[in-house]
């Protein structure tokens, strides 16, 4: 059996992992960590909904043709070949797809998601609380509940039970999203960026414009947290991030449909808890929001959407709770050649950068030279 891709897209997703695995019996998918809210698959324990698992365990009841997942906060994805989802996991949002009344006991247990049957999808993405699907014809749909404005449907509209398209999109052929707490971006095929949602911090874009400052930007210096704080675990200061962020949400500014961020071509793209990474077409690889953690790679917190300090050239990127991390062609006197290596830089509690030397500058990963 061959490990084919690990999916874990979400930022907030510090205690699960969810990979698949291709045998020539077809595709298994496996999953480890907490089973608390049923986002491992797995069956119920006799403490809560799902049972808990220290090493990669397959997931029962879903078919062998399983092509990706996607891991959000407490609940899973998984396409198959034939272009239909299926979800498992917590439902308090509605973002398993299979309505509110089905009890808290299946919740692990895989199903299709209800009310895509017209729908090829080709991809979906799982946040915390929204869940999406792309059509093969570049439509999006999303369902779920969040009043942050992440489901994109509309002024107020914070609920979707069932699958419902992004009509702000249409004549876009979208080719991915990603969600952060609260705030969404979206590339189209020929390099378009959309951003939408909770936009405090300039998380959403406006390109190199200056925005005003709102009550929950994240311009508190943290480096002078206390012994205990810094002893505590990154569980428990992910959840004092989410705490503290729907404490103050009644400041939020939201951006409720997809609005184009002008003057950039995209090739990739990640939101992390409170900040954004952009990959632009001409190389350049920008950041915007949240600087709390020196997670944009840049000293300033600049209001807006400016390129990370990094000297690699970078090929993809992702976001965490607080840090970022890019794939970039790499060369040094560890890496020969054009290989390419892992650059880290941001939050740094948990050794997560893979590295020493400063946390706020993007730096190669130690330990992979020679991986491909």
């Amino acid at each position: 059996m061959r490990l084919l891709k690990s999916v874990v897209h979400n930022h907030v997703n510090v205690l699960t992992s969810r990979i698949f695995m291709r045998s020539a019996s077809g595709t298994a998918v496996v999953s480890f960590g907490d089973g608390s809210q049923g986002a491992l698959g797995l069956p119920t324990s006799l403490t809560g909904v799902g049972g808990d698992a220290y090493e990669p365990t397959r997931v029962p009841g879903l078919p062998s043709d399983v092509t990706s997942v996607s891991a959000g906060h407490y609940h899973s994805l998984a396409v198959t070949n034939n272009g239909a989802v299926w979800a498992w996991g917590r439902n308090n949002e509605v973002q398993l797809g299979r309505g509110a009344l089905e009890s808290r006991a299946t919740w692990n247990d895989p199903k299709r998601v209800e009310g895509l049957d017209q729908v090829n999808v080709c991809a979906a993405f799982a946040s915390g609380v929204v869940s999406s699907a792309i059509g093969d014809d570049g439509s999006l749909w999303v369902w779920g509940k969040s009043k942050r404005g992440q489901l994109g449907l509309g002024k107020d509209i914070t609920e979707a039970i069932v699958p419902s398209r992004v009509e702000a999109l249409a004549g876009e052929k979208i080719v991915k999203v990603s969600f952060g707490w609260g705030h969404a971006l979206a590339q189209t095929e020929d390099g378009k960026l959309f951003g939408w949602g909770y936009s405090a911090d300039g998380r959403i874009g406006n390109l190199g414009k200056a925005l005003e400052s709102s009550p929950l930007d994240s311009n508190i210096d943290r480096s002078s947290e206390s012994d205990q704080e810094i002893s505590s675990s990154t569980i428990e200061k992910a959840q004092k991030l989410v705490s503290e962020g729907m404490e103050k949400e009644k400041y939020m500014p939201i951006i409720w449909e997809p609005f184009l961020v002008e003057g950039v071509e995209v090739v990739d793209i990640a939101c992390g808890f409170d900040h954004s990474l952009v990959l632009g077409r001409n190389g350049v690889l920008l950041s915007c929001g949240s600087n709390v953690y020196g997670q944009l790679g840049r000293e300033k917190q600049d209001m807006g959407m400016f390129p990370v300090d990094i000297n690699f050239h970078p090929v993809s990127i992702s976001s965490g709770l607080g840090h970022s991390l890019a794939i970039c062609e790499v060369r040094s006197s560890n890496v020969t050649g054009g290989a390419r290596g892992i650059v880290s830089w941001g939050w740094n509690r948990s050794s997560q950068l893979g590295r020493m030397g400063p946390d706020n500058v993007p730096l190669v990963v130690e330990g992979l030279e020679g991986e491909s």
